[in-house]
């Protein structure tokens, strides 16, 4: 009898594969309790002691694991439990660490010193902060980055410069979290709630309950799930919106039976966790629940009677998870509950890698790798990862922003003058569409030379990685040394060359002769701060033209540049 259910259970699981849309849910009315999975039990397939309690969730991205401890340490793992790397703050650190996609880790001290690590350990810049980290830093489309502290949110290029500020009346009830625009939303203790865009503009809405999560959908509304169990869907605009608290001329979404603690969007679909243990699927197409399925914490409850309190989600392609230090559960689109596992001991939430690794650091001051799944998600990966969702726009001038040449140089002069003392402030903000339209102009077309190459300077200040091909072309295909010299010094300022462009069409210029020294110096300069920035594998390529510039036929500015750079790393 045992077997025969096995083989029917099976049967129904190959019957209703993972990522089907098409099966006929059952509504909230009548819940459909979901075929079960298995729970996930062995040991970890490699476990590494950390010399330290982790302090939250860990970090995974590039192929790696990195995790903050309570001595101030982080330290970096491969996938199959290698130590690739730690690295020491040299004081008390803020329980948040956030990884970019090139591999930079963020972290802050609570002395509010920021930092940033590159993907080998070094650390690459630091700013001081009025106040240490609140939350986890959010990495923007272009790998800016959205930094909350204590009344605060900075935004900061990936090589350190600050672009705007915003200050809160409140501390965050809701951490910050990146939305469908490139921006962020959030929610303060007072039940404000705020869409914040990349550039710092700000839209506010006074809520009259208090949320318990935020998600992004599409249409740029946000939708607001309540401690009560209600949900409303707020727009843009003030007078516009749906409540499932009063009539309106949109359909009236469902309460929740019990009070939301996480939710994670994925197409028009919303899944949430509530604190009863069950998980349920929103679709917000139909206004409807269409399953609802107990995850692991459901069990967990009613075994020890306790709340669940902090819990993460994840939902993609492969599906749906629900992760808090007691385990993790998987779930189908379709709501099949397709595995579960606990956790003994954990020190923090794990976290679950796109390769199917669950990562979980014990209060043993161990780090546990357990191998759940053999999927892997499917992503668009340059040589660093995950390509981002979208851009800025920020790579050539908009058409609403292009600025009509010729300026007077006097026009021009006073304009780029008034660009770099807002970087110097660190109060770009809002400006920064229009003034990138107008530098990106300026460095390209035919402007008096010192006036390009002005243009550059402020660019390589201020740019993010959606400039680099513009820069790339000019170092390419202008013929003026100076002009080529300064767009190289800018790429080496951005720091950052997600595809590979830049730095091939260095080793391009070498390996075709280019001679000039004033130029080969400059890539020598930038090849260095490249490497040291991004690491491995633009490093790999660095080290190679930064070895071709060393030789003796070489001009002699260029090598000693390239030994120094080389000596560097």
């Amino acid at each position: 009898m045992y077997l025969f259910f096995k083989k029917c259970v099976l049967l129904l699981f190959i019957a209703f594969p993972v990522f089907s849309q098409n099966q006929t849910p059952a509504s909230l009315e009548a819940p459909l309790q979901v075929r079960e999975q298995g729970q996930i039990t062995g040991d970890p397939f490699w476990r590494q002691a950390l010399g330290g309690a982790v302090m939250s969730l860990p970090s995974v991205q590039v192929q790696s694991a990195v995790v903050a401890l309570d001595g101030g340490n982080i330290r970096a793992y491969s996938t199959i439990g290698t130590p690739l790397w730690s690295y020491s703050a040299r004081g008390r650190i803020s329980p948040y660490v956030t990884r970019s996609r090139e591999g930079t880790s963020y972290i802050s001290r609570t002395n509010g010193i920021f930092i940033a690590v590159n993907r080998a350990g070094r650390e690459i810049w630091r700013r001081q902060l009025s106040a240490p980290l609140s939350a986890k830093v959010v990495i923007g489309w272009d790998s800016r980055l959205f930094i909350p502290t204590e009344g605060k949110m900075y935004c900061f290029t990936a090589s350190g410069t600050q672009l705007w500020t915003r200050t809160f009346e409140a501390p965050y009830s809701i951490a910050p979290m990146l939305d469908r625009n490139g921006g962020v939303i959030l929610s303060l203790s007072n039940n404000e709630v705020y869409r914040v865009d990349p550039f710092g503009n700000a839209h506010v809405w006074m809520l009259s309950n208090t949320p318990a999560a935020l998600l992004s959908i599409e249409q740029q509304q946000v939708v607001v799930l309540y401690i009560d169990g209600t949900i409303e869907v707020l727009g843009l605009h003030e007078d516009w919106y749906m409540s499932a608290l009063g009539e309106t001329h949109l359909s009236v979404l469902p309460r929740l039976p019990a009070r939301p603690l996480a939710a994670a969007a994925y197409e028009n679909n919303i899944a949430i966790t509530m604190n009863n243990g069950a998980v349920a699927l929103l679709s917000m197409d139909e206004r409807r629940i269409i399953w609802t399925a107990d995850s692991h914490i459901r069990e967990i409850i009613n075994n020890r009677s306790v709340p669940a309190t902090e819990v993460e989600m994840l939902f993609d392609e492969r599906g749906i998870y629900v992760l808090n230090k007691d385990g993790a559960t998987a779930f189908s689109h379709n709501g099949i509950r397709l595995w579960f596992k606990f956790l003994q001991n954990a020190a923090a939430i794990p976290a679950f890698g796109n390769d199917g690794v669950l990562y979980s650091g014990g209060i043993d001051w161990i780090l546990y790798a357990y191998r759940i799944e053999d999927r892997i998600l499917p992503e668009r990966i340059s040589i660093y990862g995950p390509v981002p969702e979208n851009i800025y726009g920020l790579g050539r001038p908009r058409p609403i922003y292009r600025p009509i040449f010729p300026y007077s140089e006097n026009e021009t002069r006073v304009k780029l003058q008034q660009i770099g003392s807002a970087i110097n402030a660190g109060m770009i903000g809002g400006n920064e569409p229009e003034w990138k339209s107008f530098l990106l102009t300026l460095s390209a077309g035919e402007e008096p030379l010192l006036l390009r190459i002005a243009a550059l300077d402020l660019l390589g200040r201020i740019g993010s990685q959606e400039t680099i091909p513009h820069l790339v072309n000019i170092f390419r295909n202008d013929n003026e040394p100076l002009i080529r010299v300064s767009a190289v010094n800018a790429i080496g300022r951005i720091g950052v060359d997600p595809q590979g462009i830049a730095i091939q069409s260095f080793l391009h210029s070498i390996t075709q002769g280019t001679r000039d020294e004033q130029v080969l110096t400059a890539i020598a300069s930038a090849t260095g701060t490249l490497c040291r920035f991004s690491g491995p594998p633009l490093s790999e390529i660095g080290v190679r033209i930064l070895t071709l510039l060393t030789a003796t036929d070489q001009p002699p500015a260029a090598r000693r540049q390239a030994n120094r750079e080389l000596a560097s790393l």
